[in-house]
């Protein structure tokens, strides 16, 4: 069966690799040349995992609508602020009942829609999911046993997803909560960047479970202000991949919140320009959601102010001290 993959990041990649790993015949876009040459060469793409090497099964290719051609089922894995130009480029090659899996965490930076509206709104589909949990690309690659979410509210697209991806190490939880599943993939990489900030202030792991402990309090609550279901939390998409991104070094947010601790511009700056850090945006649109629907996350607007040098980083702790 072939499946598209949109995106040649780690993270698609992944996707691929646990794709591939059930004999699917999986087609990866990429618009970066410098890949695709890379990949025509040798087979492979050394740049992105220099230790992985590529099954025969998966191929990459720059030509979308050979990509998208005849395959039963399209993941999404690039960055969310592509997601809207993929889709848009995809528009008149799309099949309105072949199934879209995203993977890619975020806000549209604009709207503030959830990637799964987003590309709704483009193409009109009704067979959307969205996967997120605690899973490192690497860690997929390496073939360890892992864990996502999927969601979406069309049951047969769900469960399509759900037996393409599912694999001897990779365990798929069903949910119906497109927004919970999205909120949590997206704001977990903003308490990252505090976890990371604490640690390099030289403050222990019992400091920064603190933080994760209080965040899921705030990221429940603002999973109810938007519409989703607060149980989700407790999900893999909530507290798994929580968990996981605020306390590991793999984690780039949270190496981005170690370099925020210094208070040094240049350096973040320097981090901002040779790192994709997914937080760092979701941060700032986050911050523009709760402020247009007025709800009150006093943790994120100090996350904010400590990033863009406004506040000192230790103030972080005295805050979770004092938070009511």
């Amino acid at each position: 069966m072939k499946i598209a993959v949109l995106g040649t990041g780690a993270y698609g990649l992944a996707i691929a690799h646990s794709l591939a790993k059930n004999k699917h015949s999986i087609v990866m876009w990429t618009e970066n040349e410098n890949k695709y040459s890379e990949w025509l060469n040798t087979k492979n793409l050394a740049s992105i995992i220099p230790d992985y090497n590529m099954p025969e099964n998966i191929e990459v290719n720059n030509d979308i609508e050979y990509v998208v051609k005849d395959a039963k089922a399209i993941f999404i894995t690039c960055a969310s602020r592509y997601v809207y130009s993929v889709a848009n480029q995809i528009k008149n090659l799309y099949n309105k009942t072949i199934p879209i899996c995203i993977a890619s965490k975020g806000i549209e930076e604009i709207t503030c829609r959830f990637m799964s509206d987003v590309v709704k709104d483009v193409l009109h589909s009704s067979s959307i999911c969205v996967i997120s949990g605690p899973t490192f690309a690497i860690d997929i690659l390496h073939n360890e046993p892992v864990a996502l979410a999927i969601a979406s509210t069309n049951f047969k697209a769900r469960s399509f997803i759900t037996k393409l991806l599912s694999s001897d190490t990779l365990k798929l939880r069903k949910s119906n909560d497109l927004i919970g599943v999205q909120i949590c993939g997206s704001v977990k990489n903003i308490i990252a960047i505090a976890s990371g900030i604490l640690a390099g202030l030289g403050y222990s792991e019992s400091t920064q479970a603190f933080l994760i402990n209080e965040s899921l309090h705030d990221i429940k609550e603002l999973i109810g202000y938007l519409g989703g279901k607060k149980k989700t939390i407790l999900s893999y998409a909530g507290v798994g991949d929580l968990l996981m991104t605020s306390m590991s070094k793999k984690s780039r947010n949270y190496s981005f919140g170690l370099v925020c601790a210094t208070g040094d511009s240049k350096q973040i700056n320097d981090f901002l320009d040779t790192h994709t850090v997914e937080g760092y945006f979701t941060l700032k649109i986050v911050i523009k959601l709760i402020k247009s629907k007025k709800i009150n996350i006093p943790i994120i607007y100090l996350i904010n102010n400590i990033v863009e040098g406004k506040k000192d980083p230790h103030e972080l702790a005295n805050f979770l001290i004092n938070k009511k």
